[in-house]
């Protein structure tokens, strides 16, 4: 699959661990025409498609390009190259002769992200695509988990230690559900229902099924969130002097926030653990404390609230535009804004609040 005139070890080893689970298919690939160290679109150097159709019909898909496919240039001799490749399992009919081609484009933009950004993923991360994961679609799938592939165990290369990471193409709510408790976790919970963690875009909210849902809460209600932190798109903060009277510290956040603020306190503050919104120049932090304060360093905001106060935050924030004055926490505002969402071209699709 690789250039004929190039040694390829990288590559070969990724070969050989397919073939031992489809030593007689030949996979459909797709390969970049133009690198992106010549100035390519695509950090990928390719991607390979096999055809399944065991426990049920799906396509799997391979990348090569996060790791070091040719020769060793990282000076990290344990690990080669970002030190994982993608895999995702995609539902298809058993009839289907060629893999869509939205999920190439899926893939090579979740490489843009880490060849641009530097951050890497690992077992048991998330990521919001901010709409479907396969655009013009009317599908709920529009968050991705990441898990070890549970059919391609880590090798180990000439170049370095390599893992297989799967995409695992989840919706809005089972996001949530991840935060409040634990990605792996709730990945075993979904295991009984999604065969090989594949990813169906005609299916619905797997919390529409009872023992989901019973599972998920008690888990959830006996360990808390291990999610301690979200990166938000819209937050702002400010102390507003008032004449004879205290401060008003106001915390501005997008309505689209409100649901992770009240889908995690309460699977956090409890358990004696922090939480923190991170915005791209402020951050906000709270944690449980016996009495109200809060205070102030450069762009870091930390509240230490009481029980009363988190139970009024629940009862009385709601993801619609507004202000949100706290009685039990007197001088402290949440200002509510109304939050667009934008597609790729940066067009609303969507308004929340």
């Amino acid at each position: 699959m690789e250039p004929e005139d190039l040694q390829a070890p990288g590559w070969d080893a990724i070969d050989k661990a397919l073939a031992a689970r489809y030593a007689d298919q030949q996979p459909k690939h797709f390969g970049t025409l133009i690198s992106y160290a010549l100035g390519g679109p695509d950090p990928l150097q390719g991607i390979s498609a096999y055809k399944r159709l065991d426990p049920v019909p799906h396509w799997h898909f391979v990348t090569y390009g996060f790791t070091e496919l040719y020769d060793k240039e990282s000076e990290d001799a344990q690990t080669s190259g970002w030190g994982f490749e993608l895999t995702m399992r995609l539902k298809t009919e058993a009839e289907a002769e060629e893999p869509p081609i939205w999920t190439l484009n899926f893939l090579q933009n979740l490489a843009r992200y880490v060849f641009n950004s530097g951050n890497i993923f690992a077992n048991g991360d998330y990521m919001n695509a901010n709409g479907p994961i396969a655009s013009d679609s009317p599908t709920l799938i529009r968050s991705v988990v990441f898990a070890h592939d549970p059919e391609l165990p880590p090798i180990e290369t000439t170049n370095g230690h390599v893992e297989f990471l799967q995409v695992v193409g989840i919706t809005d709510d089972e996001e949530l559900a991840v935060k409040q408790w634990s990605t792996l976790k709730v990945l075993n919970v979904f295991s009984e229902h999604l065969p090989l963690l594949l990813t169906d875009l005609d299916r619905g909210s797997l919390l529409e099924h009872r023992d989901v849902r019973e599972k998920l809460a008690a888990g959830a209600a006996a360990e808390g969130a291990n999610t301690g932190y979200v990166f938000v798109d819209q937050l702002a903060w400010s102390e507003n002097r008032r004449l004879l009277r205290k401060p008003e510290l106001q915390i501005a956040l997008g309505a689209r926030q409100v649901k992770e603020v009240l889908g995690l306190l309460p699977y956090r503050l409890p358990f004696g653990k922090e939480f923190a919104l991170i915005g791209g120049d402020a951050k906000v932090v709270f944690a449980p404390a016996t009495q109200n304060s809060y205070s102030m360093e450069e762009n870091r905001l930390r509240l230490q609230i009481q029980p009363e106060v988190l139970a009024e935050i629940q009862s009385t924030l709601a993801q619609k535009e507004g202000r949100y004055s706290l009685s039990t926490f007197k001088g402290v505002v949440l200002q509510v804004k109304k939050t667009l969402v934008k597609d790729s071209n940066d067009n609303v699709v969507e308004t929340i609040g």
